[in-house]
């Protein structure tokens, strides 16, 4: 791979990413004004995400806006690859999938695919992929979303409703597809080659249930396209419709990296992390500062390439205008990195200690929201 260039796959994201080059390469589209104007007519307001661009691209959005002006539903999906405990950069996209069903009503249907990460982690014991798969429920449920308009499943404990679906889908995948698309070898297990026929299912559940075409939007991170373009290239052949999708940008990492990861731990930060070790991490991340308070008073700084910054600017602060006041006194020296990284370590700490205690009491509501066979 040349120095200045990246991959992007659903298991793996390397070099600096390019969003724009990525949506060429991907044959997405960047979502723009007109689309974010028909979403705030119709939702009241335009999330914070859309508004600054994490969520930026999207295959079909202005179908399912046609659907709601039309008066017809649609469903969500989303999902999790449960390898680990729930990072923040996995709540980003749920917390935007939480303000879609806010504003439209929509039921989510929320898949754990315990399966994949079994398939594709050598590491990893199913026993293992299970237990981070409720694991993992519990930071959804926390985060507020209806219990009557939402349904989280494992894939191996609901799948004789997903098989039959998986069936029909993996017939219409060709081997020589699941290579281009995926870059699978010889030596790749085949139940890895099939799994993308179970995560195309639930975009096609709520029609099979319904015995009509009910549309279907996935939000998710971009990385997770690949695996929906071959949903999408079967879809009107089995009779149902393609799935819309809209992508998010990765959620950067305290080591300033583009993405956080559930293995650096260091540079990630938890939701079961005490809110004490997530200040610590904060104040240890990297900033790009200068090497002085007096060079930085004098200097400034570029808040574009600073973790803390892109904290804020993700998740951590929803008013744009407080957001471009941190910017100018970041870039003008007004506000060093150790008063930032600061003011980030109490916000950060008080959500998590507001986190876990919803989560705490998510285990006494997870059959209102589990599906199993």
């Amino acid at each position: 791979m040349p120095a200045n260039d990246f991959v992007v796959t659903p298991w793996e994201v390397t070099g600096k990413v390019d969003y724009e080059k990525l949506v060429e390469r991907f044959g997405t589209q960047i979502i723009d004004d007109s689309l974010l104007e028909r979403i705030r007519r119709h939702a009241g307001e335009l999330h914070f995400m859309l508004r600054r661009g994490i969520f930026y691209s999207h295959r079909d959005l202005g179908g399912i806006m046609n659907e709601h002006e039309k008066g017809n539903e649609f469903v969500l999906y989303t999902g999790r690859g449960p390898s680990g405990s729930t990072h923040l950069g996995h709540l980003m996209p749920w917390i935007f999938t939480k303000y879609l069903q806010d504003s439209y009503g929509a039921k989510l249907l929320f898949q754990l695919t315990d399966d994949e990460k079994f398939l594709f982690n050598e590491a990893m014991s199913h026993e293992d992929t299970k237990r981070y798969a409720y694991e993992n429920a519990l930071d959804i449920i926390a985060l507020g979303f209806d219990a009557k308009k939402t349904e989280i499943f494992l894939d191996t404990e609901y799948i004789t409703p997903l098989y039959e679906i998986a069936l029909r889908v993996a017939k219409r995948v060709t081997f020589s597809t699941a290579k281009a698309v995926f870059g699978f070898k010889n030596s790749t297990n085949i139940g890895s080659i099939f799994f993308t026929s179970i995560q195309s299912v639930p975009a096609f559940l709520e029609s099979q249930r319904q015995g009509r075409g009910v549309p279907c939007l996935i939000p998710c991170a971009i990385d997770q396209d690949p695996h929906f373009r071959v949903t999408r290239d079967v879809a009107s052949a089995l009779g149902y419709p393609k799935p819309a999708l809209i992508h998010c940008k990765f959620f950067p990492s305290l080591a300033g990296s583009d993405k956080m990861s559930a293995s650096n731990t260091e540079s990630s930060i938890f939701t079961t992390d005490a809110p004490e070790v997530a200040g610590d991490k904060i104040m240890n991340a990297f900033t790009g500062g200068g090497a002085t308070v007096r060079e930085q008073r004098e200097k400034g700084r570029k808040p574009v390439e600073c973790s803390i910054y892109q904290y804020y600017y993700y998740v951590f602060e929803e008013d744009d205008e407080k957001v471009a006041e941190l910017s100018r006194k970041c870039k003008e020296g007004e506000m060093i990195c150790g008063e930032c990284k600061a003011l980030l370590a109490e916000r950060v700490k008080a959500f998590l200690r507001a986190h876990q205690r919803n989560r705490e009491k998510a285990k006494d509501r997870l059959e209102e929201f589990m599906l199993r066979d």
